[in-house]
C-alpha cells in the first residue's frame, strides 16, 4: 500500500523500504553471519501489579543486545513460542515471551494442535484466557512489568530500543506497547493480528499520533476478506500521523500463519512455512533497521 502524499515525512518512509530491502538482502546473503550465535535460556519470574507472570527469555551468551517482547497469540507461551524466541535470540536478541495468562493459570498450552476452534468445550477454555489481558488496563501494567524485567537483564543493550511483535491477540496489544512506551520501543511487527481496527475509540489504529516506532502489518488473506477496508484505514492512519509503517496483505496465507502448531482449518493446514519464512525474515529487516 502507499500514499500519495509527497511531503517530507514520505522521505522516512522511504528510508526505512530502503533498509527493509537491504536488510532483507543482507539475511539472504549473510545470514550464517548474523544468525546461529551461541544462546542461554531460562524460565523466569516477573513481579506485576497483579501477582507473578511466568515466562520465558533467550539471548546470547555473549554480548548486550536490543530486547524484544514478543506477544504471544491465544495460545500463550508453549513451545511454540518459546522456539521463535530461541531464533531471535540467535539473530542478536535479548526476547522475552510472557505467558500472558498468568492471572488465570500457569502457561495452558503446551500444543495447540489438537485444539478445535469448533468445540464449545475448548472455546469455552480460551475466553476467560483472553479476557484476562484485554480487561482494563492489564495488558499495559503488564507490558510495563515485562519492559522493566527486559531492561534489568545483563543481556540487555539498554541503550538500545526495544522490539516488539505479537501474533493474533497479540497484534494489537503490539500497538498498544508501541503507544504506552513512545521512547522505549523503536518498532512493532503484527502478524495476522486481530482487531487492529475496530468502529470503537479504542481502536487500536486510532493509537497511530502516539507511536514513535517503525511498525510492521502482516495481514492474512482471511483476515482481509472479512474486513477488506481494516489494511486502508491502518495505513492511513499512521501516514496521516507521520509514521512509519508498512503494511503487507499475505494473499496466501491464513490467519495464523506465523505459528507452527496452529490448529487446522476447515481448508486444512494453517501454519504456511514459506510465508511464515517470508514473514521473518520482514521481522528481521524491521529490527535490523530500526534497534
Amino acid at each position: 500500500m502507499s500514499s500519495n502524499n509527497q511531503d517530507p515525512k514520505d522521505h522516512g518512509r522511504r528510508d526505512f523500504v530502503k533498509m527493509s530491502v537491504v536488510a532483507g538482502l543482507a539475511i539472504g546473503a549473510k545470514g550464517a553471519a548474523a544468525a546461529g550465535l551461541a544462546i542461554r535460556e531460562r524460565e523466569v519470574e516477573i513481579k506485576t501489579p497483579d501477582g507473578v507472570c511466568d515466562a520465558f527469555f533467550a539471548a546470547p551468551e555473549s554480548g548486550r543486545h536490543p530486547g524484544v517482547l514478543l506477544w504471544p497469540d491465544a495460545f500463550g507461551l508453549r513451545p511454540a513460542t518459546r522456539a521463535m524466541a530461541r531464533r531471535l535470540a540467535a539473530e542478536g536478541y535479548a526476547v522475552l515471551v510472557p505467558n500472558p495468562f498468568y492471572r488465570v493459570a500457569k502457561a495452558p498450552f503446551t500444543d495447540a494442535s489438537t485444539f478445535s476452534f469448533a468445540n464449545p468445550d475448548d472455546m469455552a477454555k480460551l475466553r476467560p484466557l483472553m479476557g484476562s489481558v484485554n480487561t482494563g488496563d492489564n495488558a499495559m501494567k503488564d507490558a510495563a512489568a515485562y519492559i522493566a524485567f527486559i531492561d534489568a537483564q545483563p543481556e540487555t543493550d539498554t541503550k538500545k530500543k526495544i522490539g516488539t511483535q505479537g501474533y493474533c491477540m497479540g497484534g494489537p496489544l503490539v500497538v498498544r506497547t508501541a503507544a504506552q512506551f513512545p521512547d522505549r520501543i523503536g518498532a512493532g511487527g503484527s502478524f495476522h493480528g486481530g482487531g487492529l481496527v475496530t468502529d470503537q475509540p479504542t481502536s487500536p489504529h486510532l493509537l497511530a499520533p502516539k507511536i514513535k516506532a517503525r511498525m510492521y502489518f502482516a495481514v492474512a488473506a482471511n483476515d482481509d476478506a472479512r474486513q477488506p477496508d481494516a489494511k486502508t484505514k491502518l495505513k492511513e492512519a499512521f501516514d496521516a500521523a507521520g509514521g512509519h509503517a508498512e503494511v503487507e496483505l499475505f494473499a496466501r496465507a491464513q490467519h495464523g500463519w506465523c505459528m507452527t502448531d496452529m490448529p487446522a482449518g476447515q481448508a486444512g493446514p494453517i501454519y504456511d512455512k514459506d510465508e511464515a519464512e517470508r514473514a521473518w525474515a520482514k521481522l528481521l529487516a524491521l529490527y535490523k533497521a530500526s534497534l
